[in-house]
């Protein structure tokens, strides 16, 4: 049976279900917060592309033309997605190289417009037993606590860490205080037999291992 057009969800035809890989980024908005086609290309003009509204809040979508419900909804499934992408596979994820962090972290971290600092706490076969957000806001200054960096990796008798955090400029050249920060976290490990194992710094697309710069 062929449905009418008000009873369809936008950029859906007539008969059955165009697969959403197929769809452009207005279709799919306009499918994700059920406007017209319209309303989805204006929000991504004025949130400046796909990228910006996966980082939006829900004030932002509003302000850009979202209802209330519908921009709690969007920004809800997105963050969800982000931190989906970031979390530990159901199975053992053993850590051989920087890579199999960073790669994995760039798809949530990337994008994101404030800075967050996140830890992975590692067994002594460097098999990923739990991934966590410490800090979210500037790195700046004395915000990072060594404490705060370790602490659940000593509850949960982990043998090492690595630290990743993001650069919101898009540039993941590690700042003098990145080097300080991560002078300070391996003195720490050091004392509580826990080994950092390295620093990443995240940006949009590319990634920065502090270890590989013979930083540690």
């Amino acid at each position: 049976m062929t449905l009418p057009a008000s009873d369809r969800l936008p950029g859906t035809p007539a008969m059955g279900i165009t697969p959403l890989a197929a769809l452009g980024d207005a279709e799919l908005l306009s499918v994700a917060v059920w406007r017209p086609l319209s309303v989805a290309a204006g929000l991504l003009e004025r949130l400046e592309g796909a990228a910006g509204v996966v980082v939006a809040s829900p004030v932002e979508l509003v302000a850009a033309g979202l209802p209330a419900r519908r921009a709690s909804a969007l920004a809800g499934a997105c963050e969800l997605t982000r931190r989906a992408l970031s979390a530990p596979p159901a199975d053992r994820w053993v850590i051989r190289r920087p890579a199999d962090l960073a790669e994995r972290l760039v798809p949530g971290m990337g994008l994101l417009e404030r800075e967050e600092l996140r830890v992975a706490i590692l067994n002594t076969k460097n098999a990923v037993t739990a991934l966590l957000t410490v800090y979210i806001g500037s790195l700046a200054g004395s915000s990072v606590r060594v404490g705060e960096v370790f602490r659940e990796a000593v509850r949960r008798n982990g043998a090492a860490v690595v630290v990743a955090h993001n650069h919101p400029s898009g540039d993941p050249t590690p700042s003098s205080e990145d080097l300080r920060i991560t002078e300070e976290l391996a003195s720490a490990g050091r004392l509580l037999d826990i080994a950092l194992l390295d620093h990443l710094v995240i940006a949009r697309d590319r990634w920065v291992s502090l270890r590989s710069l013979g930083v540690l």
